[in-house]
């Protein structure tokens, strides 16, 4: 006895594409209530946390984002840059921090700053002036790689935004 191929009808057709439509109506109509649950816009620009990972960030390489409409810089200093900052003579600086308070334990190869300076708000440009921190091209306030004020007209060190380690590689930034 021979065995026959059941052929696909029309109607099997109809099943299967009547079938998709309402799988596809279905997930237009509950997409709405799914993204409604994200916050939005002005709440992110508000002071919702910011998650980072310095997994690509290069060692000698600083990161520019932004967290509530404020400029952050993160960099990823050398070990001779990390020797430096710390054996600082702190009796020399304006506004005198060790490099241990800018800094978090264990990480600091990592510093976390705000990107603007503190004399009247400029942008400073990275790895640049007479320490190879940042160097503040309107006025010429030279910070060194701890963020601390060296030369220039800059009253404090570049302020340090609040943020921790979410693990060995990543941090949150608010």
């Amino acid at each position: 006895m021979a065995t026959t191929a059941v052929e696909p009808t029309r109607r099997d057709f109809l099943f299967i594409a009547t079938g998709a439509a309402g799988a596809l109506a279905g997930a237009a109509a509950i997409w709405p209530f799914i993204s409604q649950m994200a916050p939005d816009a002005e709440t992110i620009a508000a002071g919702a946390p910011v998650e980072f990972d310095l997994t690509p960030v290069a060692e000698g390489q600083i990161v520019k984002l932004f967290w509530r409409g404020k400029l952050i810089f993160v960099r990823h200093r050398t070990a001779a840059e990390i020797k430096t900052a710390q054996d600082t003579d702190l009796s020399g600086l304006r506004d005198p921090e060790p490099d241990s308070v800018r800094v978090k334990a264990g990480k600091a190869q990592y510093l976390v700053v705000y990107g603007n300076c503190t004399h009247l708000g400029c942008v400073p440009l990275g790895n640049d002036g007479a320490y190879k921190g940042w160097l503040c091209p309107c006025h010429g306030s030279v910070f060194d790689t701890s963020g601390r004020i060296r030369q220039g007209p800059a009253p404090t060190n570049l302020p340090l935004p609040p943020y921790e380690f979410v693990s060995d590689t990543k941090i949150r930034i608010g």
